[in-house]
């Protein structure tokens, strides 16, 4: 960390990290300054390529797998939880799907609950705890490594699993979109996990927010012409949501609070 920063915005850091997102009014009173002293910080910051903005806050800007597994899930929580239902109201009962990591399928699994004479098959521990009281589903957890950082299961024991079905949905996340339409993540055992389950399951959901298409990781997991469906809030691009048509993509967007407002530092 650069040593011309003070020791407030190290604690901003902090506080981002610890968080996953921060608002002004949050700092303000944590730190016990004014808003306009915490959107200088967060402006010197940002200036510095420490943070990035993003709709409604920021996140550190050296990658979001530097955010620890409670601070992804707080992150555009109110998001997540709309997509995460609009997502559940696309799958039938008596259907079979796939789920894999991430804090928005979870909240996928989360309006699964009453579905009825459903199979779902997951390299996740926190989807399979969500799911397996339901009466009226059937859970299958993939063996494998667990991941210490997020319960996700992952090596090739795990995408060897995946290969013995073929399921009629899968709800996949990623951790990074490019204007091209390639979306990647950042460890290769689960990018190869989740490029199992796109190859085993008729129909394709991947559940995002918007921030996604400001991030940047290392490992392509595929394309727009992978998916059949993306559910996303409203801080898509008009240029991306064309792109997405053009590749025969259907988007379902979901109202944000957050997506149509400045940056809160900005005001």
């Amino acid at each position: 960390m650069p040593a011309d920063i003070s020791r407030r915005q190290r604690s901003i850091m902090d506080f981002i990290r610890e968080n996953g997102s921060v608002q002004v009014s949050d700092l303000s009173a944590n730190l016990q300054v004014t808003p306009q002293t915490i959107r200088r910080d967060l402006n010197r910051l940002y200036e510095l390529e420490l943070v990035q903005r993003v709709h409604g806050g920021a996140v550190i800007k050296e990658s979001v797998e530097n955010l620890g597994y409670g601070a992804r899930k707080i992150l555009l929580a109110a998001e997540k939880a709309e997509i995460g239902k609009l997502a559940a109201g696309i799958i039938p009962d008596n259907s079979s799907m796939y789920i894999n990591i991430g804090t928005t399928t979870e909240r996928v699994a989360e309006f699964l609950v009453d579905h009825r004479d459903m199979l779902v098959i997951t390299n996740c521990i926190n989807v399979a705890s969500i799911l397996w009281p339901s009466p009226g589903i059937e859970v299958m957890i993939a063996g494998g490594t667990i991941r210490r950082s997020d319960g996700g299961i992952v090596g090739s024991s795990t995408e060897e699993f995946i290969n013995k079905f073929k399921l009629d949905y899968a709800v996949i996340g990623c951790s990074a979109i490019d204007d091209s339409g390639e979306f990647f993540d950042y460890d290769l055992r689960e990018v190869r996990v989740t490029q199992a389950i796109i190859r085993h399951a008729r129909s394709i959901i991947m559940v995002t927010d918007s921030t996604k298409l400001e991030r940047s990781a290392s490992i392509i997991v595929g394309n727009l012409t992978d998916l059949d469906i993306l559910v996303i809030d409203d801080g898509i691009s008009d240029r991306f949501l064309q792109l997405c048509r053009q590749n025969n993509v259907q988007v379902k967007i979901v109202n944000s609070s957050m997506s149509k407002k400045k940056n809160r530092w900005d005001n």
